[in-house]
């Protein structure tokens, strides 16, 4: 999925500067902050669980899959077998913004972020729980300098490996919001990137406003 500018059409809302990403965009937020909101969008009560989520993309960059695990007990588990749509929330870099840092006293305060929502279908998958979680370990652990495995936890690891399914996440629908200065003058936006003191958020800010700094 790639979103490009906001030229408008007749019935079509025109995309806002914050609603402006690529593929790539989506991609790094995902790696960056894995662990998502899963909600079950069926039944009658809301069962929802933060859980560790895996992105897997296809030739062009796009997302195709989310790879994740969950616990049998879990009750996101069964409402999610019973319906298996499900909304899935994704968090990235946020913090206040106040008119000191952009230095300006008649300037209102505001909240830069990063968000993406993902409406998808869940395919449980026996059979690929032990995938799940060596797919998930090894994108944790592989910046280590001494990376763990599960040939460390011995004859356990059997043991909680039946505890968990794994499952998939088939996206059916993506949207995102980058709020990260776009809007701001160039001058405001560099003394607010001055002032950030979160080294997160002052480099995504300047990843999506990186045409014009």
């Amino acid at each position: 999925m790639t979103r490009q500018g906001s030229v408008s059409t007749k019935g079509v809302r025109p995309l806002s500067p914050f609603e402006c990403y690529d593929d790539a965009d989506l991609r790094m937020l995902i790696d960056e902050h894995p662990l998502a909101w899963v909600t079950a969008r069926g039944g009658k009560g809301l069962e929802a669980s933060l859980l560790p989520l895996i992105g897997i993309y296809d030739g062009d960059g796009r997302l195709i899959e989310l790879i994740g695990h969950l616990a049998r007990r879990n009750p996101l588990h069964l409402a999610l077998a019973q319906d298996t749509s499900a909304t899935i929330l994704f968090r990235g870099p946020e913090g206040y913004v106040s008119p000191e840092q952009a230095g300006l006293r008649d300037w209102a305060p505001t909240w830069n972020y990063a968000q993406a929502r993902v409406n998808a279908d869940i395919v449980f998958d026996e059979a690929a729980t032990e995938q799940s979680l060596a797919v998930l370990i090894m994108a944790m652990e592989r910046s280590r300098p001494d990376p763990w495995s599960t040939t460390e936890l011995g004859e356990r690891y059997r043991g909680m490996l039946g505890a968990i399914i794994g499952f998939r996440a088939r996206p059916t629908a993506i949207a995102a919001k980058f709020k990260l200065g776009q809007d701001e003058r160039i001058d405001t936006l560099r003394a607010i990137l001055d002032a950030t003191a979160d080294p997160a958020l002052r480099r995504w800010m300047a990843h999506f406003n990186r045409s014009r700094l």
